[in-house]
C-alpha cells in the first residue's frame, strides 16, 4: 500500500474522534466467526480459514479470512521477519518469492512502504536477530516483535543514535536503511539528516527524492574509506561496513568534520516509546514494523494513527498480527477483497481479531499488497492461500515468515490425491504425498504403500484402481505407520440425479468436429464429467463418427438435425443439433473479393496469386520466413486491407486449405462490430498434405463482421519445428449461420377416462386400453399418445423400459418405478408407469407437459384434452 506524507498528532486525535462518533465499528453480537477449515503447516504452526460475516449499510456480507496460528512454545517453528529479494530491501518481490527465498513454510505481506520510493519498510525491522531498518520517527507506528525467550511484544519503539567524529563533534543519526520521508509536522527528515545504510541496502542511491543531493561517506571497520561530495555515487555498503548519507546540515558534518582515514563512532538504540518498559531490542529475534494499534486487551484500541492515509473505513483486503493473552500463541492474519468476500473495514478487522483470540494485535500493510502463502500438508512447495485483491501477487518490500526448525522425523502420514467420483470400469491412478512426525514433507521416492478398499466393487493394480460396480468404497494406503484413506463413490445409474451435455449451443457443420462433453450430478451432489469411453453413444439424422466423445460430421445431407444419445449403465441423456446453414463467400469460380499480399516482418518472402487447380481456381498463399526475426506471416488481404463485410450473424467460418505440411499456423483476421481485430485460427498444426477442409468459431464476435484476411504464420515459440518455405492453397471461403430446429406437427387428441373411444384431430380412433385413473393420475397407453403427438416409442423388454422420443426430448421409463428421465433428469412421477391388457400405461400430465403439450380436464364428463 502506498505511503505519503504522514499527517501530524492533530490529525491524529481528530480520526480517533472520528471513530467514536460516527459508529463504524461493528459489535460482538453483529459478527459471526465460522471456522471453515484447517490444516496443520508444520509443527507448531496451523493453518485456519474462517468465513467472518457481520451486517454492513444493512446488508449481510460475508469475508473469507485467513489465520496462521503459530504455538510460541513449540521449539520446532519460529517467527522471522523476510525483506524483498536475498533478504534485501529495494529489490521487491512477491511473499511467495521471499517465502521460497528464505525456506520459510509459510508467510505474509509486512510493512507500509511508500511505492513511489526505492521499496524499503516505512518501520523498523530485525532479521535473525540483526537490524535491517530502524523506526521512523513518525508518532503511532507500532512494531510486532519476538524475544529470545519467544515473548512476543507488539509496541512503539524510538530511534536514537550519534555519529561522533574523530574531533569529538557529533551528529544526531536519523536512522538505518530509510527512504526519505516526513515528520509529524510534515518537515522532509532527508533534508538536514544523516542516516546509515548497511548492506541490506541494494541499490547503489539512497533516499532519491529528487530534491537534496547527497554527500556520502564509506566507512569500514569504524575507519572513514572515501567520501564523496553533492554526486549519487554508485556505491554500496560492503558487509563490513556502512554509508552515512547527509544533506544540508548533515552535508556539513560530513564535509567539515569527517576525513578520510579517521576512525569514527557510531551508536544508536531502539527504545520503547513507554519509559516504563524495559525490554531491551538487543535480546530480539527479530521485528516487524507496521502502523495502527488495533487490539489491546481483546477490546479494539483507538486508531493511533490517522487512517484515512490508508483506506481504514472502506473494506479492502487486510493484513494484521497479534498474539494471545498467555503470550503462547501468534496470529498472523489476511482478510481478502475478492469476489464475494467483502473485504474489511479497519473496526471490522478489529471485530475479527477479537473473535479469532487476539489479545493485542496491530495492522500491517493491506489492500493491493495483502498476500498470505503457505505450504500445504506433505507438500514441498508453497502456495499462495488467499485470493490478491487486484488478482496479481504485488512485489513487496518486507513480509512476515513462518519457518520450520525441527529435525528430519519418521514417517507420520500420508495423504491421497486422485479422483473421488468414478464410473464403472473407470481406471485411475492416485497418487500420494507423505509427511513426518513434525509434518514437514518427506520425499516419496522409495515408499510403496499397500493399496487397498473397504468395499470390494473394484481392484488395485499398483496404485491404479478399477472399479467394477457402483457403491461407495474408501481407497485406503499404507505404509509403516503412516496411513491414508480417501473415500470415492463409484457412480451407477440409480446414483445419478442428471446427466445432460455441457457442450452449449452450436449448429454443426459438414466435415467439422464437435466436442460432446457429459457432466453427471450423483444424489451426493457430486459433478463430473463423463469419461467419453465410459458411454455407448447412438447418431442419428446425420452421417458420422463419435470418437472419444467428439462428433465427426461425414454428410449432413438432407438432415435438418442430429441427435445424439449418450448412456452409461442404463441412464440416457439426448442432445438434439441444428445443421448450420453455410453460405459461401470466397469462391473464386463465381465471384471474387479483391485480393492482395502483404507480409511482416519487412524481410518475410511472399506472393498471392490466383491458380486453376482440376478446373477450379482457388487462392495460393507462398512464403519464406528464412528471414527475418521473431513471428512471421504471410497475408491475403481482403479490400485492401479494409476489409470484407459479412453478412448477419455467423457461427463459424469455414475453408477448405490445401496444407503442405508445415507445421505453420492458418488464420483469419477478423474486425468486429466496436472495430476490435480478433485472430481466428483454423489450424495451429497444418500437419497434413492436400486439401481439408477447416472451421473455426466467430460465435463470439460482435456481428456485423469484416474479414480482413486470410494468411500463414509461423510464431516465435516453437519456431525451429515449422518449415521455413512453403505455399498453400486456400478455397471456397464460407460462413456457417445458426440452423433451426424443425417446427413439430401439432396434433390434437380428445380422450375419455374408462372409455376407449377417442380422436386425432377430430378423427375418430379406438384405444386398445381406456385411460384409467389411479390415486388420482390419469394413465393413458403410452404408444397411442406419443405417435399421435409425432413421437416414437422403443420397448426394452429386459429392462422393462420404455424409451419416449420426440423432437428434442428423450424420456426413459420403468414399469412399476416411479423415476423417470427427461433429457436425462431424473424426475419423481406420483405414479409409476403399469402394463394393463397387455399395455403399457404412463401418467398424462406429467409425460405429455413434458413432451410440449397442454393438458386439458372436464371433470363432469371425465374429459381429456391434449394439444
Amino acid at each position: 500500500m502506498k505511503v505519503q506524507r504522514q499527517v501530524g498528532v492533530a490529525a491524529v486525535a481528530c480520526a480517533m474522534v472520528w471513530q467514536l462518533v460516527s459508529g463504524v465499528t461493528v459489535s460482538a453480537a453483529g459478527s459471526k466467526l465460522t471456522l471453515s477449515s484447517q490444516e496443520t503447516i508444520t509443527s507448531g504452526a496451523i493453518m485456519k480459514n474462517y468465513v467472518w460475516s457481520t451486517t454492513r449499510s444493512n446488508k449481510e456480507v460475508s469475508v473469507n479470512a485467513n489465520v496462521i496460528e503459530v504455538d510460541l512454545t513449540n521449539p520446532n517453528v519460529k517467527i522471522d521477519a523476510m525483506a524483498g529479494t536475498n533478504n534485501q530491501f529495494t529489490k521487491n518481490q512477491s511473499v511467495l518469492g521471499m517465502v521460497k527465498d528464505t525456506g520459510a513454510v509459510a508467510g505474509v505481506n509486512g510493512d507500509f512502504y511508500n511505492t513511489q520510493a526505492e521499496g524499503v519498510p516505512e518501520g523498523a525491522q530485525i532479521t535473525n536477530g540483526q537490524v535491517m531498518a530502524t523506526p521512523a520517527k513518525i508518532s503511532g507506528l507500532y512494531s510486532f516483535a519476538i524475544t529470545k525467550t519467544n515473548q512476543p511484544i507488539i509496541d512503539i519503539f524510538d530511534f536514537q543514535g550519534t555519529v561522533t567524529a574523530k574531533d569529538g563533534t557529533k551528529f544526531e543519526l536519523g536512522g538505518v536503511n530509510k527512504t526519505f520521508y516526513w515528520d509529524d509536522n510534515d518537515v522532509p527528515l532527508i533534508a538536514d539528516g544523516l542516516f546509515l545504510y548497511t548492506s541490506a541496502w541494494a541499490m547503489t542511491q539512497r533516499a532519491v527524492d529528487g530534491t537534496h543531493v547527497p554527500t556520502e561517506a564509506l566507512i569500514q571497520n569504524d575507519i572513514v574509506k572515501e567520501i564523496q561530495v553533492d554526486t549519487n555515487v554508485k556505491m554500496i555498503a560492503p558487509a563490513d561496513g556502512y554509508i552515512l548519507r547527509g544533506s544540508g546540515l548533515a552535508r556539513e558534518f560530513i564535509v567539515n568534520h569527517l576525513k578520510v582515514g579517521d576512525k569514527i563512532t557510531t551508536k544508536y538504540d531502539m527504545v520503547p516509546h513507554d519509559a516504563s518498559k524495559t525490554y531491551d531490542w538487543k535480546n530480539f529475534k527479530m521485528l516487524i514494523g507496521g502502523s495502527t494499534l488495533l487490539v489491546d486487551e481483546a477490546k479494539p484500541s483507538y486508531f493511533t494513527r490517522n487512517i484515512n492515509d490508508f483506506s481504514g473505513y472502506s473494506p479492502v483486503s487486510r493484513t494484521a498480527v497479534g498474539y494471545s493473552k498467555d503470550l503462547k500463541k501468534a496470529y498472523i492474519i489476511t482478510a481478502d477483497r475478492n469476489g464475494p468476500s467483502a473485504g474489511m473495514t479497519l473496526p471490522e478487522l478489529q471485530q475479527f481479531m477479537i473473535d479469532a483470540g487476539v489479545w493485542r494485535g496491530m495492522v500491517l500493510d493491506g489492500g493491493g499488497s495483502t498476500q498470505m502463502v503457505s505450504r500445504p500438508l506433505g507438500d514441498v512447495d508453497p502456495k499462495l492461500v488467499n485470493k490478491t485483491q487486484n488478482g496479481n501477487q504485488r512485489a513487496v518490500a518486507n513480509g512476515l515468515g513462518v519457518y520450520s526448525t525441527a529435525p528430519k522425523g519418521e514417517l507420520l502420514g500420508l495423504i491421497l490425491k486422485g479422483q473421488s467420483l468414478l464410473f464403472v470400469n473407470e481406471s485411475s491412478t492416485y497418487q500420494f504425498k507423505a509427511y513426518d512426525d513434525y509434518y514437514n514433507p518427506i520425499a516419496v521416492t522409495g515408499i510403496v504403500p499397500q493399496w487397498s478398499s473397504t468395499v470390494a466393487n473394484g481392484s488395485f493394480k499398483d496404485n491404479v484402481y478399477t472399479p467394477t460396480m457402483p457403491g461407495k468404497t474408501q481407497i485406503v494406503a499404507k505404509s509403516g505407520k503412516g496411513s491414508a484413506t480417501m473415500d470415492v463413490e463409484v457412480v451407477g445409474r440409480d446414483q445419478i440425479t442428471s446427466m445432460a451435455f455441457s457442450s452449449g449451443s452450436f449448429s454443426l457443420t459438414e466435415g467439422g468436429d464437435f466436442k460432446l462433453p457429459i457432466t453427471v450430478t450423483t444424489r451426493s451432489g457430486a459433478t463430473r464429467e463423463l469419461p467419453a469411453a465410459s458411454a455407448t453413444w447412438e447418431l442419428s439424422g446425420v452421417k458420422g463418427t463419435i470418437t472419444n466423445g467428439v462428433l465427426h460430421v461425414d454428410s449432413t445431407a438432407g438432415a435438418q438435425t442430429a441427435q445424439v444419445i449418450a448412456r452409461y449403465d442404463g441412464y440416457s441423456t439426448m442432445v438434439t443439433l441444428p445443421v448450420g446453414q453455410e453460405k459461401v463467400w470466397y469462391d473464386l469460380d463465381k465471384f471474387a473479393v479483391m485480393t492482395t499480399g502483404d507480409k511482416y516482418p519487412a524481410e518475410v518472402v511472399s506472393t498471392v496469386n490466383i491458380v486453376p487447380n482440376n478446373g477450379n481456381k482457388n487462392l495460393e498463399i507462398a512464403y519464406d520466413f528464412s528471414k527475418g526475426l521473431g513471428t512471421k506471416a504471410a497475408y491475403a488481404r481482403f479490400n485492401n486491407g479494409n476489409g470484407a463485410p459479412i453478412e448477419g450473424a455467423p457461427e463459424f467460418i469455414t475453408a477448405k486449405v490445401m496444407g503442405d505440411g508445415s507445421f505453420n499456423w492458418v488464420r483469419a483476421e477478423v474486425i468486429d462490430a466496436d472495430g476490435k481485430l480478433n485472430y481466428v485460427s483454423f489450424t495451429e498444426n497444418m500437419n497434413w498434405t492436400g486439401w481439408r477442409k477447416v472451421t473455426a468459431d466467430v460465435s463470439g464476435l460482435k456481428a456485423p463482421l469484416l474479414v480482413k484476411s486470410v494468411y500463414v504464420a509461423n510464431p516465435l515459440n516453437g519456431q525451429d519445428e515449422r518449415a521455413t518455405k512453403g505455399k498453400i492453397n486456400i478455397d471456397d471461403i464460407s460462413f456457417i449461420y445458426k440452423g433451426q430446429l424443425p417446427t413439430l406437427p401439432k396434433n390434437a387428441i380428445k380422450l375419455t377416462v374408462n372409455k376407449k373411444q377417442a380422436t386425432l384431430n377430430s378423427k375418430p380412433m379406438t384405444l386398445e386400453q381406456a385411460p384409467t385413473i389411479v390415486k388420482d393420475n390419469t394413465l393413458v397407453p403410452i404408444r397411442f399418445v406419443t405417435e399421435a403427438l409425432g413421437g416414437t416409442v422403443k420397448w426394452d423388454d429386459k429392462e422393462r423400459k420404455v424409451t419416449v422420443l420426440r423432437g428434442d426430448k428423450l424420456i426413459d421409463l420403468w414399469i412399476d418405478q416411479t423415476d423417470l428421465l427427461v433429457n436425462g433428469v431424473r424426475v419423481t412421477a406420483e405414479v409409476a408407469p403399469a402394463i394393463m391388457n397387455n399395455v403399457t400405461m404412463v401418467p398424462l400430465r406429467l409425460i405429455s407437459e413434458r413432451l410440449g403439450f397442454k393438458v386439458g380436464w372436464d371433470p363432469q364428463n371425465y374429459g381429456i384434452s391434449i394439444e
